[in-house]
C-alpha cells in the first residue's frame, strides 16, 4: 500500500476512487467506505488527516485516539485500500471553502473520478458542505459520488464515539463488535519501578503510542512480539497500593514468560475485564489477589 504525505506529493493516478474520513480506529463503518471505493474499479485512495481536526479547531475538547497513526495505516491496508493520503489538518485546511477542498485536493490532486463518504459526512469551512451538496457537487463535475449507509451490529451504529464510550466503561466485547476486532494498543517497553519484579510478578511497563480510552481496571490479554502471540494479564491504573496519586500505567505481566522485553515495541489485545484497580492493605494481599487474576486470565483466554 502506498502511503502519501499530503495531497500535494500525491503520485500523477490516472483515476482514483477517493474515500474520505478520519478512519479512527478504523471500524466495520469505515471498512464499509473501502469496500464501496473498491467496488468502483480504479485505485481505492483513503483520505485521512492527522492530527484528529479536533486536537487542531477545539483542542481541549479532542477525543482520545482509538488507534496511533501507524496503526491507522495497518488497519487501512488490511481493510483493502491502495492507497492512503494523510493530509495535514491545519486551521488553513479548516478554513476551505467546502468546493473548494473537493475541487483542488480531491479531484485536483487525488484525481478522484469517484468519491465515497459517510451518512453524517461534512466538509470544508465550518462544515458547511453537506453529502447533498456533494452529491450535486460530483453530478456536475461529472464523478460518481456513493454515501455508504450506517452500519449496524447488534442494533447498533459503528461510530467511533460508540466504541470510546464502550471502552471507556470497560464494555471490551461490545466495543470489539462495533471494530470488527479486540481493541489493541502498541507501545515500548521501559523500566519501571520493577515492584513486580520485587514481589515475584514482573511486569512489562509499557509507554503507549497512542491515547488509552479504556477504563482503568486488571484485563485479560495478548502480549504481540515480533510475531508471536504470548497469554497475559494486564493492568491499567494508578498502581494504588504504592503510590497516592499517580498517573496512569499500563503493565502486563506475561504468563509463564522468562525472557526480556525492554526496548521491544509490542502490541496488547484486551480480551476481557476481569476486575477494577483495588488499593490493599498489604503487599501481602496484592499478591495474593495477583495470583487470582493471572488464573481467572488463563480462564478467559482459554475460552475465547
Amino acid at each position: 500500500m502506498e502511503v502519501v504525505r499530503g495531497h500535494r506529493n500525491a503520485p500523477a493516478w490516472a483515476a482514483t476512487a477517493v474515500a474520505i474520513g478520519n478512519f479512527d480506529g478504523v471500524h466495520v463503518g469505515h471498512r464499509a467506505l473501502i469496500a464501496k471505493a473498491r467496488e468502483l474499479g480504479t485505485p481505492a485512495v483513503a483520505l485521512t488527516f492527522d492530527p484528529h481536526p479536533s486536537a487542531v479547531l477545539s483542542p481541549h475538547g479532542a477525543p482520545p485516539m482509538l488507534t496511533s497513526l501507524a496503526r491507522r495505516l495497518e488497519l487501512l491496508q488490511a481493510a483493502g485500500a491502495d492507497a492512503v493520503v494523510i493530509e495535514p489538518f491545519t486551521r488553513e485546511l479548516a478554513c476551505l471553502a467546502p468546493q473548494a477542498f473537493i475541487d483542488d485536493i480531491v479531484l485536483g490532486a487525488l484525481h478522484a473520478r469517484a468519491i465515497v463518504v459517510g451518512y453524517d459526512f461534512t466538509y470544508g469551512q465550518g462544515r458547511a458542505g453537506t453529502t447533498e451538496a456533494l452529491r450535486e457537487h460530483g453530478a456536475n463535475a461529472g464523478v460518481a459520488v456513493a454515501i455508504v449507509d450506517p452500519v449496524e451490529v447488534a442494533g447498533e451504529v459503528a461510530s467511533s464515539t460508540k466504541i470510546r464510550g464502550h471502552l471507556r466503561a470497560g464494555e471490551l466485547t461490545a466495543a470489539a463488535r462495533l471494530l470488527g476486532r479486540r481493541w489493541d494498543i502498541d507501545g515500548t517497553v521501559v523500566h519501571g519501578a520493577e515492584r513486580g519484579r520485587a514481589i515475584g510478578v514482573p511486569t512489562a511497563n509499557i509507554t503507549p503510542d497512542s491515547d488509552l480510552p479504556l477504563l482503568p481496571g486488571i484485563y485479560a490479554v495478548t502480549l504481540s512480539v515480533e510475531g508471536d502471540v504470548f497469554p497475559a494479564v494486564a493492568s491499567l491504573g494508578t498502581n494504588p497500593t504504592f503510590v497516592e496519586g499517580g498517573g496512569l500505567v499500563l503493565e502486563v505481566h506475561v504468563l509463564d514468560f522468562f525472557g526480556d522485553l525492554y526496548g521491544q515495541h509490542v502490541r496488547t489485545t484486551f480480551v476481557e475485564r476481569l476486575r477494577g484497580e483495588e488499593k490493599f492493605d498489604s503487599v501481602e494481599a496484592l499478591v495474593a489477589q495477583i495470583q487470582l487474576d493471572i488464573e481467572a486470565a488463563r480462564l478467559a483466554l482459554a475460552s475465547r
